[in-house]
């Protein structure tokens, strides 16, 4: 049996199930949806009690082209049908909430959505100048 208090070991591109459900505020996630580590796996020590991640989605509607990176299913990605990683929406969440997979994103689809990230980050910045 796993012990439940042992650090949860993420590695960036692999999609873990986070559970937003129960205290979202408007406009949040309230349920479990699958999302993908983004955070470099050295970042933070495995104690540390957060992750980053980007959601995935079904919903086309919600995935900025700009700001969103197709996933088309694969048996690595384990996803059942086309979704998009997005990017807009990168999150800090307690390791609490998530589920590992064995699941993962490519290498490339990781960069692009890390990408995506900096320069959401760095319009943001040029804006508050």
């Amino acid at each position: 049996m796993p012990d439940e208090n042992a650090p949860l070991f993420l590695r960036a591109g692999q999609i873990v199930l986070a559970d937003w459900r129960g205290d979202a505020m408007p406009k949040e996630p309230n349920k479990l949806r699958p999302a993908v580590v983004v955070e470099d796996d050295g970042l933070f020590a495995p104690a540390y009690p957060n992750a980053i991640l980007v959601p995935l989605t079904e919903d086309a509607a919600l995935a900025i082209p700009d700001l969103s990176v197709a996933i088309a299913p694969t048996p690595e990605n384990g996803c059942g049908k086309p979704c998009w990683a997005v990017s807009h929406l990168v999150a800090t969440t307690s390791k609490a909430r998530l589920r590992a997979t064995p699941s993962r994103i490519t290498p490339d689809q990781l960069a692009i959505v890390r990408r995506q990230i900096a320069s959401r980050s760095a319009s943001r910045d040029k804006r508050s100048d």
